[in-house]
Protein backbone atom coordinates (compact mmCIF):
# COMPACT_ATOMS: atom_id res chain seq x y z
CA UNK A 1 0.00 0.00 0.00
CA UNK A 2 3.03 2.14 0.47
CA UNK A 3 4.11 1.97 -2.70
CA UNK A 4 0.89 2.86 -4.04
CA UNK A 5 0.60 6.02 -2.25
CA UNK A 6 4.02 6.87 -3.15
CA UNK A 7 3.28 6.39 -6.92
CA UNK A 8 0.10 8.32 -6.88
CA UNK A 9 2.33 11.02 -5.04
CA UNK A 10 5.17 11.43 -8.24
CA UNK A 11 2.40 11.34 -10.62
CA UNK A 12 0.83 14.71 -8.79
CA UNK A 13 3.96 16.33 -9.29
CA UNK A 14 4.86 15.67 -12.60
CA UNK A 15 3.10 18.79 -13.91
CA UNK A 16 5.12 21.10 -11.30
CA UNK A 17 8.35 19.61 -12.15
CA UNK A 18 8.20 20.29 -16.18
CA UNK A 19 7.61 23.70 -15.77
CA UNK A 20 4.52 23.66 -18.26
CA UNK A 21 2.03 26.48 -16.64
CA UNK A 22 -0.78 24.92 -19.21
CA UNK A 23 0.34 21.46 -19.91
CA UNK A 24 -2.81 19.08 -18.80
CA UNK A 25 -4.65 22.55 -17.78
CA UNK A 26 -6.65 25.56 -19.47
CA UNK A 27 -4.14 27.85 -20.15
CA UNK A 28 -4.31 31.97 -20.20
CA UNK A 29 -2.91 34.64 -22.27
CA UNK A 30 0.59 33.86 -23.57
CA UNK A 31 0.79 31.13 -21.44
CA UNK A 32 2.16 27.82 -22.83
CA UNK A 33 -0.48 25.22 -24.06
CA UNK A 34 -1.20 22.02 -24.35
CA UNK A 35 -2.89 21.20 -27.60
CA UNK A 36 -3.91 17.76 -27.27
CA UNK A 37 -6.87 19.26 -25.32
CA UNK A 38 -9.90 19.61 -26.13
CA UNK A 39 -9.86 23.48 -25.15
CA UNK A 40 -6.65 24.44 -24.22
CA UNK A 41 -6.84 27.92 -23.98
CA UNK A 42 -9.10 29.75 -21.03
CA UNK A 43 -12.14 31.72 -22.56
CA UNK A 44 -11.84 35.29 -23.19
CA UNK A 45 -14.14 38.36 -24.83
CA UNK A 46 -10.86 38.36 -27.65
CA UNK A 47 -10.38 34.79 -28.57
CA UNK A 48 -7.24 32.51 -27.71
CA UNK A 49 -5.60 30.11 -29.72
CA UNK A 50 -2.94 27.39 -28.98
CA UNK A 51 -0.68 28.00 -31.73
CA UNK A 52 3.54 28.64 -32.18
CA UNK A 53 5.27 31.40 -31.06
CA UNK A 54 8.61 32.74 -32.88
CA UNK A 55 10.47 30.21 -30.65
CA UNK A 56 8.67 27.07 -31.88
CA UNK A 57 6.64 27.15 -28.46
CA UNK A 58 2.83 26.34 -28.06
CA UNK A 59 1.32 29.39 -26.23
CA UNK A 60 -2.01 30.78 -26.37
CA UNK A 61 -2.40 33.38 -28.36
CA UNK A 62 -4.74 35.63 -30.34
CA UNK A 63 -5.16 34.86 -34.10
CA UNK A 64 -3.90 36.60 -37.25
CA UNK A 65 -7.04 38.60 -37.52
CA UNK A 66 -8.42 38.48 -33.78
CA UNK A 67 -9.27 40.82 -31.47
CA UNK A 68 -6.91 42.36 -29.06
CA UNK A 69 -6.49 44.47 -26.02
CA UNK A 70 -3.51 47.31 -26.86
CA UNK A 71 -3.08 47.65 -23.34
CA UNK A 72 -2.30 44.16 -22.50
CA UNK A 73 1.51 43.88 -21.96
CA UNK A 74 3.01 42.23 -23.34
CA UNK A 75 1.02 41.70 -26.45
CA UNK A 76 0.44 37.58 -27.02
CA UNK A 77 -0.92 38.47 -31.12
CA UNK A 78 0.69 35.57 -33.32
CA UNK A 79 3.84 35.58 -34.59
CA UNK A 80 4.73 38.41 -37.14
CA UNK A 81 1.34 40.38 -36.12
CA UNK A 82 0.62 43.76 -34.49
CA UNK A 83 -2.40 44.37 -32.26
CA UNK A 84 -3.52 47.61 -34.34
CA UNK A 85 -6.56 49.96 -34.24
CA UNK A 86 -9.01 49.16 -37.69
CA UNK A 87 -12.86 50.91 -37.69
CA UNK A 88 -12.88 51.86 -33.94
CA UNK A 89 -11.37 47.98 -32.89
CA UNK A 90 -8.30 46.49 -32.66
CA UNK A 91 -7.15 43.18 -34.10
CA UNK A 92 -3.68 41.26 -34.64
CA UNK A 93 -2.75 42.39 -38.21
CA UNK A 94 0.12 41.16 -40.27
CA UNK A 95 3.73 42.95 -39.78
CA UNK A 96 5.04 44.23 -43.17
CA UNK A 97 6.20 41.99 -45.45
CA UNK A 98 4.85 38.94 -43.54
CA UNK A 99 3.30 36.25 -45.74
CA UNK A 100 -0.81 36.66 -46.25
CA UNK A 101 -3.98 35.37 -47.95
CA UNK A 102 -4.99 37.42 -50.89
CA UNK A 103 -8.53 36.47 -49.86
CA UNK A 104 -8.13 37.90 -46.39
CA UNK A 105 -7.90 41.90 -45.18
CA UNK A 106 -5.14 41.19 -42.47
CA UNK A 107 -2.45 43.22 -43.64
CA UNK A 108 -1.63 46.20 -40.79
CA UNK A 109 -2.70 49.94 -41.29
CA UNK A 110 -0.52 51.11 -44.75
CA UNK A 111 -0.12 47.71 -46.28
CA UNK A 112 -2.06 45.40 -48.79
CA UNK A 113 -1.64 41.62 -49.85
CA UNK A 114 0.61 42.18 -52.99
CA UNK A 115 1.35 39.48 -54.85
CA UNK A 116 5.37 38.57 -55.34
CA UNK A 117 7.29 36.90 -57.97
CA UNK A 118 8.25 34.19 -56.47
CA UNK A 119 4.60 33.33 -56.20
CA UNK A 120 3.29 34.15 -52.92
CA UNK A 121 1.83 37.01 -51.23
CA UNK A 122 3.41 39.70 -48.32
CA UNK A 123 2.42 42.71 -46.90
CA UNK A 124 3.84 45.50 -48.43
CA UNK A 125 3.36 49.46 -49.00
CA UNK A 126 0.12 49.62 -51.64
CA UNK A 127 0.98 50.93 -55.14
CA UNK A 128 -1.62 54.31 -55.62
CA UNK A 129 -2.18 55.90 -58.91
CA UNK A 130 -3.95 59.68 -58.68
CA UNK A 131 -4.25 62.31 -60.98
CA UNK A 132 -7.32 64.75 -62.20
CA UNK A 133 -9.64 64.22 -64.88
CA UNK A 134 -10.58 67.60 -66.62
CA UNK A 135 -12.13 69.00 -69.86
CA UNK A 136 -9.43 69.16 -72.67
CA UNK A 137 -10.91 72.52 -74.18
CA UNK A 138 -11.29 74.37 -70.98
CA UNK A 139 -9.12 72.61 -68.27
CA UNK A 140 -11.87 72.89 -66.15
CA UNK A 141 -11.93 69.82 -63.42
CA UNK A 142 -14.44 66.95 -63.94
CA UNK A 143 -16.24 66.07 -60.40
CA UNK A 144 -17.70 62.62 -60.70
CA UNK A 145 -16.30 61.08 -63.52
CA UNK A 146 -15.61 57.07 -63.51
CA UNK A 147 -12.02 56.33 -63.69
CA UNK A 148 -10.55 52.02 -63.54
CA UNK A 149 -7.35 50.85 -64.61
CA UNK A 150 -6.40 47.55 -66.88
CA UNK A 151 -4.08 45.34 -67.13
CA UNK A 152 -2.22 44.10 -70.33
CA UNK A 153 -5.36 41.75 -70.92
CA UNK A 154 -7.92 44.83 -70.89
CA UNK A 155 -9.17 43.04 -67.81
CA UNK A 156 -9.75 45.33 -64.89
CA UNK A 157 -6.94 45.62 -62.53
CA UNK A 158 -8.77 47.98 -60.29
CA UNK A 159 -12.11 49.28 -58.75
CA UNK A 160 -13.88 51.93 -60.08
CA UNK A 161 -12.92 55.50 -58.60
CA UNK A 162 -14.90 58.62 -58.62
CA UNK A 163 -13.71 61.82 -59.18
CA UNK A 164 -14.04 64.46 -56.94
CA UNK A 165 -15.19 68.11 -56.95
CA UNK A 166 -11.40 69.02 -57.88
CA UNK A 167 -11.49 66.61 -60.15
CA UNK A 168 -9.04 64.16 -58.37
CA UNK A 169 -8.83 60.03 -57.87
CA UNK A 170 -7.13 57.65 -56.83
CA UNK A 171 -7.17 53.72 -57.70
CA UNK A 172 -5.28 51.12 -55.51
CA UNK A 173 -3.21 48.96 -58.06
CA UNK A 174 -2.38 45.36 -57.53
CA UNK A 175 1.11 45.55 -58.56
CA UNK A 176 2.99 42.59 -58.58
CA UNK A 177 6.79 42.72 -55.99
CA UNK A 178 10.44 41.86 -56.26
CA UNK A 179 12.09 40.07 -52.83
CA UNK A 180 12.33 43.68 -51.44
CA UNK A 181 8.94 44.88 -51.95
CA UNK A 182 9.67 47.26 -55.01
CA UNK A 183 6.97 47.10 -57.69
CA UNK A 184 8.33 45.00 -60.80
CA UNK A 185 7.67 46.70 -64.07
CA UNK A 186 4.43 46.07 -65.34
CA UNK A 187 1.42 48.31 -67.91
CA UNK A 188 -1.81 48.94 -66.96
CA UNK A 189 -3.82 51.37 -68.93
CA UNK A 190 -6.63 53.92 -67.71
CA UNK A 191 -10.42 53.97 -69.14
CA UNK A 192 -12.36 57.48 -68.09
CA UNK A 193 -16.04 58.29 -68.28
CA UNK A 194 -18.34 60.95 -67.37
CA UNK A 195 -21.89 62.67 -68.08
CA UNK A 196 -21.61 64.60 -71.62
CA UNK A 197 -18.14 63.51 -71.96
CA UNK A 198 -16.49 60.99 -74.59
CA UNK A 199 -15.14 57.91 -72.70
CA UNK A 200 -11.62 57.88 -73.08
CA UNK A 201 -10.29 55.77 -75.01
CA UNK A 202 -12.23 55.88 -77.77
CA UNK A 203 -12.61 57.18 -81.33
CA UNK A 204 -9.34 58.35 -82.06
CA UNK A 205 -7.35 58.11 -78.43
CA UNK A 206 -5.74 54.91 -77.45
CA UNK A 207 -4.78 54.82 -73.43
CA UNK A 208 -0.90 54.41 -73.53
CA UNK A 209 0.59 51.91 -71.24
CA UNK A 210 1.69 53.25 -67.67
CA UNK A 211 4.84 51.29 -65.84
CA UNK A 212 3.44 49.96 -62.32
CA UNK A 213 7.08 49.98 -61.30
CA UNK A 214 7.65 54.31 -61.83
CA UNK A 215 5.73 54.85 -58.45
CA UNK A 216 7.83 57.01 -55.88
CA UNK A 217 7.45 56.08 -52.34
CA UNK A 218 5.90 58.91 -50.42
CA UNK A 219 5.65 58.22 -46.34
CA UNK A 220 4.30 54.61 -47.05
CA UNK A 221 2.34 53.71 -50.51
CA UNK A 222 4.16 54.23 -53.64
CA UNK A 223 2.42 57.24 -55.58
CA UNK A 224 2.50 57.09 -59.37
CA UNK A 225 1.27 60.99 -60.61
CA UNK A 226 2.13 61.93 -64.15
CA UNK A 227 0.67 63.46 -67.08
CA UNK A 228 -0.32 59.91 -68.01
CA UNK A 229 -2.53 59.88 -65.24
CA UNK A 230 -4.47 62.96 -65.58
CA UNK A 231 -7.23 62.60 -68.03
CA UNK A 232 -8.75 64.77 -70.30
CA UNK A 233 -12.59 64.53 -71.82
CA UNK A 234 -13.44 65.72 -74.54
CA UNK A 235 -16.90 67.46 -74.12
CA UNK A 236 -19.32 65.38 -76.54
CA UNK A 237 -21.59 67.62 -79.25
CA UNK A 238 -24.73 69.59 -77.75
CA UNK A 239 -27.01 67.76 -78.94
CA UNK A 240 -25.59 64.49 -77.20
CA UNK A 241 -25.57 66.23 -74.17
CA UNK A 242 -27.70 65.72 -71.38
CA UNK A 243 -28.86 62.19 -71.43
CA UNK A 244 -29.58 59.86 -68.62
CA UNK A 245 -27.26 56.97 -67.54
CA UNK A 246 -27.55 53.06 -66.63
CA UNK A 247 -26.28 51.64 -63.70
CA UNK A 248 -25.93 48.18 -63.12
CA UNK A 249 -23.61 45.05 -61.87
CA UNK A 250 -22.52 41.99 -63.87
CA UNK A 251 -23.77 39.29 -61.09
CA UNK A 252 -21.36 36.32 -61.46
CA UNK A 253 -19.07 34.73 -59.23
CA UNK A 254 -20.06 37.45 -56.57
CA UNK A 255 -19.42 40.48 -59.35
CA UNK A 256 -17.31 40.03 -62.42
CA UNK A 257 -15.06 43.12 -63.21
CA UNK A 258 -13.50 43.77 -66.51
CA UNK A 259 -16.94 42.97 -68.50
CA UNK A 260 -17.73 45.11 -71.14
CA UNK A 261 -20.99 46.28 -71.27
CA UNK A 262 -23.16 47.76 -74.43
CA UNK A 263 -26.35 49.27 -74.88
CA UNK A 264 -27.29 48.15 -77.54
CA UNK A 265 -30.40 50.12 -79.36
CA UNK A 266 -32.94 47.44 -80.18
CA UNK A 267 -34.09 46.73 -83.73
CA UNK A 268 -31.07 48.27 -84.95
CA UNK A 269 -28.40 46.23 -87.38
CA UNK A 270 -24.99 47.47 -86.74
CA UNK A 271 -24.08 45.78 -90.07
CA UNK A 272 -26.56 48.56 -91.76
CA UNK A 273 -25.46 51.70 -89.55
CA UNK A 274 -22.52 54.16 -91.10
CA UNK A 275 -22.03 55.11 -87.34
CA UNK A 276 -21.54 52.94 -84.06
CA UNK A 277 -24.98 52.80 -82.00
CA UNK A 278 -24.14 51.17 -79.02
CA UNK A 279 -22.71 52.82 -75.82
CA UNK A 280 -20.35 51.22 -73.65
CA UNK A 281 -18.40 50.85 -70.04
CA UNK A 282 -16.78 48.46 -68.34
CA UNK A 283 -17.73 46.89 -65.63
CA UNK A 284 -15.34 47.56 -62.01
CA UNK A 285 -14.06 44.42 -59.63
CA UNK A 286 -17.45 44.11 -57.44
CA UNK A 287 -19.34 44.02 -61.16
CA UNK A 288 -20.85 47.06 -60.88
CA UNK A 289 -20.87 49.40 -64.17
CA UNK A 290 -22.56 53.27 -65.68
CA UNK A 291 -23.34 53.53 -69.00
CA UNK A 292 -23.30 57.49 -69.25
CA UNK A 293 -25.00 59.22 -72.33
CA UNK A 294 -27.79 56.80 -73.12
CA UNK A 295 -30.31 58.50 -75.60
CA UNK A 296 -34.35 57.90 -74.94
CA UNK A 297 -34.54 54.37 -76.46
CA UNK A 298 -35.46 50.67 -75.89
CA UNK A 299 -32.20 49.22 -75.46
CA UNK A 300 -30.75 45.08 -74.92
CA UNK A 301 -27.61 45.54 -72.44
CA UNK A 302 -25.08 42.73 -72.96
CA UNK A 303 -21.94 41.73 -71.50
CA UNK A 304 -18.80 40.75 -73.56
CA UNK A 305 -15.71 38.95 -72.08
CA UNK A 306 -13.97 35.89 -73.06
CA UNK A 307 -14.89 33.00 -71.38
CA UNK A 308 -18.24 34.28 -69.86
CA UNK A 309 -21.77 34.17 -71.67
CA UNK A 310 -23.80 36.62 -70.45
CA UNK A 311 -27.76 36.63 -70.39
CA UNK A 312 -28.77 40.12 -72.11
CA UNK A 313 -31.66 41.88 -70.08
CA UNK A 314 -33.85 44.99 -72.01
CA UNK A 315 -34.35 48.29 -70.61
CA UNK A 316 -36.16 51.10 -71.28
CA UNK A 317 -34.34 54.57 -71.29
CA UNK A 318 -36.56 57.79 -70.86
CA UNK A 319 -35.70 60.84 -68.92
CA UNK A 320 -34.56 59.54 -65.82
CA UNK A 321 -31.36 57.55 -65.38
CA UNK A 322 -31.96 53.21 -65.41
CA UNK A 323 -30.65 51.77 -62.18
CA UNK A 324 -30.51 48.16 -60.79
CA UNK A 325 -29.74 46.09 -64.34
CA UNK A 326 -28.17 42.62 -63.25
CA UNK A 327 -26.54 40.63 -66.00
CA UNK A 328 -26.54 36.78 -65.04
CA UNK A 329 -23.93 34.06 -66.60
CA UNK A 330 -26.28 32.08 -69.28
CA UNK A 331 -25.95 28.26 -69.59
CA UNK A 332 -25.27 28.73 -73.14
CA UNK A 333 -21.69 27.75 -74.37
CA UNK A 334 -18.95 29.73 -75.93
CA UNK A 335 -17.23 29.03 -78.92
CA UNK A 336 -13.73 29.20 -80.29
CA UNK A 337 -13.60 31.47 -83.27
CA UNK A 338 -11.02 30.39 -86.21
CA UNK A 339 -10.30 32.06 -88.95
CA UNK A 340 -7.24 32.66 -91.62
CA UNK A 341 -5.03 35.34 -92.35
CA UNK A 342 -2.40 36.23 -95.40
CA UNK A 343 0.34 38.82 -94.98
CA UNK A 344 1.25 40.12 -98.37
CA UNK A 345 4.17 42.01 -100.35
CA UNK A 346 5.87 41.97 -96.63
CA UNK A 347 6.79 39.86 -93.27
CA UNK A 348 6.20 39.85 -90.13
CA UNK A 349 3.52 38.57 -87.41
CA UNK A 350 0.26 40.60 -86.39
CA UNK A 351 -2.56 39.67 -84.41
CA UNK A 352 -5.96 39.42 -84.34
CA UNK A 353 -8.78 40.98 -82.29
CA UNK A 354 -12.93 41.43 -81.60
CA UNK A 355 -14.35 44.56 -81.94
CA UNK A 356 -17.83 44.37 -80.74
CA UNK A 357 -19.67 45.49 -84.59
CA UNK A 358 -22.27 47.61 -82.45
CA UNK A 359 -19.31 50.18 -81.26
CA UNK A 360 -17.06 49.90 -84.16
CA UNK A 361 -16.77 53.27 -86.39
CA UNK A 362 -15.69 52.91 -90.33
CA UNK A 363 -13.89 56.16 -90.38
CA UNK A 364 -11.96 55.97 -86.95
CA UNK A 365 -11.51 51.89 -87.79
CA UNK A 366 -12.06 51.60 -83.58
CA UNK A 367 -14.19 49.44 -81.73
CA UNK A 368 -14.48 48.10 -78.28
CA UNK A 369 -12.78 45.10 -77.78
CA UNK A 370 -13.51 43.23 -75.00
CA UNK A 371 -11.31 41.47 -72.78
CA UNK A 372 -9.47 38.38 -73.50
CA UNK A 373 -10.77 38.01 -77.34
CA UNK A 374 -7.42 38.18 -78.75
CA UNK A 375 -5.03 36.20 -80.77
CA UNK A 376 -2.64 35.41 -78.61
CA UNK A 377 -4.77 36.00 -76.04
CA UNK A 378 -1.60 37.53 -74.38
CA UNK A 379 1.77 38.59 -75.28
CA UNK A 380 3.52 40.02 -78.55
CA UNK A 381 1.47 39.07 -81.65
CA UNK A 382 2.55 35.96 -83.34
CA UNK A 383 -0.20 35.50 -86.09
CA UNK A 384 1.22 34.82 -90.05
CA UNK A 385 -1.90 32.52 -90.88
CA UNK A 386 -4.51 30.47 -89.42
CA UNK A 387 -5.57 31.88 -85.81
CA UNK A 388 -8.13 31.03 -83.09
CA UNK A 389 -9.70 33.03 -80.35
CA UNK A 390 -11.25 31.11 -77.49
CA UNK A 391 -14.01 30.90 -75.31
CA UNK A 392 -15.89 33.91 -77.47
CA UNK A 393 -19.50 34.46 -76.20
CA UNK A 394 -22.27 34.95 -78.58
CA UNK A 395 -22.39 38.35 -80.48
CA UNK A 396 -22.01 40.62 -83.56
CA UNK A 397 -18.38 41.69 -84.41
CA UNK A 398 -16.10 42.96 -86.80
CA UNK A 399 -12.67 40.87 -87.04
CA UNK A 400 -9.36 43.36 -87.18
CA UNK A 401 -5.67 42.30 -87.98
CA UNK A 402 -2.97 44.74 -88.11
CA UNK A 403 -4.40 46.71 -84.91
CA UNK A 404 -1.27 46.90 -82.77
CA UNK A 405 1.79 48.84 -84.15
CA UNK A 406 3.19 46.12 -85.79
CA UNK A 407 3.89 47.54 -89.16
CA UNK A 408 1.49 46.19 -90.61
CA UNK A 409 -2.02 46.99 -91.80
CA UNK A 410 -5.29 45.56 -93.11
CA UNK A 411 -5.10 45.81 -96.75
CA UNK A 412 -6.91 47.91 -98.24
CA UNK A 413 -6.51 47.08 -102.12
CA UNK A 414 -10.35 46.57 -103.27
CA UNK A 415 -9.56 45.56 -106.22
CA UNK A 416 -8.46 41.62 -105.00
CA UNK A 417 -10.21 39.42 -102.30
CA UNK A 418 -10.04 39.29 -98.48
CA UNK A 419 -10.03 43.07 -98.36
CA UNK A 420 -13.01 43.81 -97.00
CA UNK A 421 -13.57 44.44 -93.30
CA UNK A 422 -15.23 41.34 -92.01
CA UNK A 423 -18.17 40.91 -89.54
CA UNK A 424 -19.49 37.91 -88.18
CA UNK A 425 -22.34 36.94 -86.49
CA UNK A 426 -20.69 34.56 -83.81
CA UNK A 427 -24.08 32.02 -82.03
CA UNK A 428 -24.07 30.75 -78.70
CA UNK A 429 -23.35 26.67 -78.16
CA UNK A 430 -19.85 25.03 -78.26
CA UNK A 431 -17.58 24.38 -80.88
CA UNK A 432 -15.77 26.06 -83.58
CA UNK A 433 -16.88 28.80 -85.43
CA UNK A 434 -15.05 29.66 -88.45
CA UNK A 435 -14.74 33.37 -89.19
CA UNK A 436 -14.54 32.50 -93.17
CA UNK A 437 -12.96 33.79 -96.36
CA UNK A 438 -9.23 34.62 -95.52
CA UNK A 439 -8.41 38.36 -95.45
CA UNK A 440 -5.32 40.37 -95.92
CA UNK A 441 -2.54 42.32 -94.32
CA UNK A 442 0.05 43.82 -95.79
CA UNK A 443 3.13 46.31 -95.04
CA UNK A 444 2.15 49.91 -93.90
CA UNK A 445 3.28 53.48 -94.89
CA UNK A 446 5.63 54.46 -92.12
CA UNK A 447 4.39 57.62 -89.67
CA UNK A 448 7.11 60.17 -89.47
CA UNK A 449 5.38 62.93 -87.62
CA UNK A 450 3.03 63.99 -85.82
CA UNK A 451 2.49 61.28 -83.53
CA UNK A 452 5.28 58.34 -84.97
CA UNK A 453 5.51 56.92 -81.18
CA UNK A 454 2.22 58.02 -79.55
CA UNK A 455 -0.27 60.88 -79.63
CA UNK A 456 1.46 64.26 -79.43
CA UNK A 457 1.00 67.82 -78.17
CA UNK A 458 1.88 70.74 -80.51
CA UNK A 459 1.48 74.06 -80.27
CA UNK A 460 0.85 75.09 -83.87
CA UNK A 461 -0.24 73.42 -86.84
CA UNK A 462 2.34 70.25 -87.55
CA UNK A 463 3.34 69.52 -91.21
CA UNK A 464 2.44 65.96 -91.73
CA UNK A 465 5.32 63.63 -92.67
CA UNK A 466 4.93 59.84 -93.98
CA UNK A 467 6.77 57.35 -95.88
CA UNK A 468 7.14 56.08 -99.58
CA UNK A 469 6.05 52.41 -100.90
CA UNK A 470 6.98 51.07 -103.62
CA UNK A 471 5.15 51.65 -106.91
CA UNK A 472 2.90 53.96 -105.73
CA UNK A 473 1.56 56.55 -107.88
CA UNK A 474 0.09 59.27 -105.56
CA UNK A 475 -1.41 59.64 -102.06
CA UNK A 476 -4.53 60.73 -100.29
CA UNK A 477 -4.04 62.63 -97.13
CA UNK A 478 -7.02 62.89 -94.64
CA UNK A 479 -7.51 64.63 -90.97
CA UNK A 480 -10.03 63.27 -88.89
CA UNK A 481 -10.60 64.93 -85.26
CA UNK A 482 -11.60 62.90 -82.13
CA UNK A 483 -15.58 62.05 -83.02
CA UNK A 484 -14.87 60.97 -86.77
CA UNK A 485 -15.21 64.09 -88.75
CA UNK A 486 -13.08 64.75 -91.70
CA UNK A 487 -11.73 67.83 -91.60
CA UNK A 488 -8.97 68.07 -93.67
CA UNK A 489 -7.71 66.57 -96.96
CA UNK A 490 -5.11 66.70 -99.84
CA UNK A 491 -5.95 64.14 -103.00
CA UNK A 492 -3.94 62.73 -105.62
CA UNK A 493 -0.22 63.99 -103.56
CA UNK A 494 2.53 62.54 -106.50
CA UNK A 495 4.72 60.21 -105.82
CA UNK A 496 8.58 60.89 -106.33
CA UNK A 497 11.18 58.45 -106.94
CA UNK A 498 14.00 58.41 -104.57
CA UNK A 499 12.02 60.91 -101.45
CA UNK A 500 12.31 58.87 -98.31
CA UNK A 501 9.89 61.22 -96.50
CA UNK A 502 6.60 63.42 -97.81
CA UNK A 503 5.99 66.18 -96.21
CA UNK A 504 2.46 68.49 -96.12
CA UNK A 505 1.14 71.06 -94.24
CA UNK A 506 -1.51 71.05 -92.34
CA UNK A 507 -3.96 74.05 -92.56
CA UNK A 508 -7.15 72.26 -90.98
CA UNK A 509 -9.11 73.08 -87.29
CA UNK A 510 -6.78 73.16 -84.42
CA UNK A 511 -8.92 73.63 -81.22
CA UNK A 512 -7.58 73.66 -77.95
CA UNK A 513 -8.36 70.46 -76.42
CA UNK A 514 -9.55 68.49 -79.70
CA UNK A 515 -7.49 65.22 -81.12
CA UNK A 516 -6.89 64.79 -84.74
CA UNK A 517 -5.36 61.99 -86.50
CA UNK A 518 -3.75 62.34 -89.91
CA UNK A 519 -3.97 58.89 -92.28
CA UNK A 520 -1.87 58.46 -95.81
CA UNK A 521 -3.28 56.05 -98.68
CA UNK A 522 -1.41 55.26 -101.51
CA UNK A 523 -2.24 54.17 -104.59
CA UNK A 524 -1.90 52.48 -107.66
CA UNK A 525 -3.71 51.99 -110.65
CA UNK A 526 -7.30 53.23 -109.22
CA UNK A 527 -6.58 50.73 -106.12
CA UNK A 528 -6.00 51.80 -102.81
CA UNK A 529 -2.30 49.77 -101.85
CA UNK A 530 -1.72 50.58 -98.04
CA UNK A 531 -1.98 52.80 -95.48
CA UNK A 532 -0.23 54.47 -92.37
CA UNK A 533 -1.22 52.41 -89.08
CA UNK A 534 -4.44 53.30 -87.19
CA UNK A 535 -3.00 54.01 -83.88
CA UNK A 536 -0.09 56.27 -84.98
CA UNK A 537 -0.90 60.09 -86.21
CA UNK A 538 -2.81 61.49 -83.67
CA UNK A 539 -1.64 64.49 -82.13
CA UNK A 540 -3.77 67.41 -80.13
CA UNK A 541 -3.78 71.38 -79.09
CA UNK A 542 -2.04 71.89 -75.96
Amino acid sequence: MRWIKLIFFATLLIPFASGCAGCGAVAGAGEECDRELEEPCEDSEFGLVCMADTDGEDRCLHPVGGSCDPDEDPQTCAPHTSCDARDGDHFCLLDESAVCDPDEDHCGDGTVCAETESGDHRCHAPVLVQGVVFDAETLDLIAGAHVIAFDEERSALSDVAISDENGEYQLNIPAIRDEDGEPVQQFFTLRASAQDYQTFPSGLREAQPIDASRGEQVDGPYIIDTSQTDVALIELPSGDRGHPAIHGRVDIAGGLGGVLVVAEPQGVDPEAEPEPVGISAVSALDGSFTIFNVPADDYDVRGFIADYQIDPEAVTVADEDVDDVILRRSEEGLRDVTGDLQIVRTEGQTSVILMVASTFDETTVRGEVPAGLRAPRTGEPDVTGAWTIEGVPAGRYVVMAGFENDDLVRSPDEGIAGTDIVQIEVPSGEGEFNAGDSFKVTEALETFSPGRDAPEGLSERPTLSWGPIANAEHYDIVVFDAFGNLVFEELGFAHQPGVSAFELDYTGPFEEGMYYQFRAVSWRMGSPTSTTEVLRGVFYHE
